[in-house]
């Protein structure tokens, strides 16, 4: 009987504990998720491909109106004891594209291995770049307006990390009525650039206006056509993650994001209601604490 008392006494001295200390606690949390002014943060990772004749790291020709496998290399299909041969015009067009975008050229630059085990990646493994790509620091500049949201124009700058290349995949189509997985090696080895821009956009809209500008830009110099026609030469990944002025901000959230600028608006960002959505979650997982 005394363990029994003793444990009963100690379970309600518990219970009043936590009544006192960690209900107020989350509550005050909450009122001041409320309270304060979330926002969001977006940064963008823009694949576009480089117009050339050739792939990057072999001499096969690629055009996408090719019949399937037509374009396709000893290299490029992964043959043992085959070796590759960087593609001069593409290195011109991206230290172009970093000049236009106001990048610092590196002196040295290297490639890297990314393993990956896909059936549409023959070698096992993409060549692009890391620690030492192409350039680095860049800028962009733009003008922000979308008809029914905003009054006046306004001018946005968004850094941009850095600029490099790298291959692209082949294609899988899947088979659903033979139950099978085809495979396209035509895009295979593509040349891509990769433009890594910083988390310096807040919405939808000035996601949507940088990359209208870039598209001028790469159409304008001549480096990329930018066309959705064209096997898509163009492709927009975004990372978005809501933070607020004094917590720490959660990790970036992938998205992958649509290949067309028209739907990059829409698919960006979510809207305040996924927002409070966050703050109710957080609400949730400190009232568990």
């Amino acid at each position: 009987m005394n363990y029994s008392i003793r444990w009963k006494c100690l379970v309600s001295c518990f219970s009043r504990k936590l009544s006192t200390v960690h209900k107020p606690q989350s509550e005050n949390i909450v009122e001041y998720l409320n309270k304060s002014e979330w926002r969001s943060v977006v940064g963008l990772e823009v694949h576009v491909q480089i117009a050339s004749l050739s792939k990057l790291f072999s001499g096969a020709k690629f055009d996408f109106t090719s019949p399937v496998n037509g374009c396709v290399s000893l290299f490029d299909s992964a043959i043992p004891g085959t070796l590759p041969v960087l593609n001069q015009k593409c290195v011109e067009a991206a230290v172009l594209t970093a000049l236009a975008l106001n990048c610092k050229i590196n002196h040295v630059s290297r490639f890297h291995r990314k393993h990956y085990f896909y059936s549409d990646l023959p070698a096992g493994y993409q060549i692009t770049q890391y620690d030492q790509p192409i350039a680095k620091l860049g800028q962009i500049k733009f003008n922000v307006f979308t008809p029914g949201i905003h009054k006046t124009a306004y001018e946005k700058v968004c850094n941009l990390t850095q600029v490099q290349l790298e291959q692209d995949s082949g294609k899988t189509i899947h088979d659903d009525f033979e139950n099978r997985s085809l495979v396209d090696l035509n895009r295979a080895g593509v040349a891509l650039m990769e433009l890594v821009f910083d988390p310096d956009l807040s919405n939808g809209e000035e996601a949507a206006a940088l990359v209208k500008e870039l598209i001028l830009i790469l159409q304008c110099i001549g480096t990329s056509s930018c066309k959705m026609e064209d096997y898509y030469s163009q492709r927009v990944h975004s990372e978005w993650t809501p933070t607020c002025p004094s917590p720490p901000a959660p990790p970036l959230s992938w998205a992958p994001g649509p290949k067309s600028r028209t739907l990059v608006r829409f698919a960006v960002l979510p809207t305040r209601s996924t927002m409070r959505s966050y703050a109710r979650l957080k609400r949730c997982n400190v009232a568990r604490l």
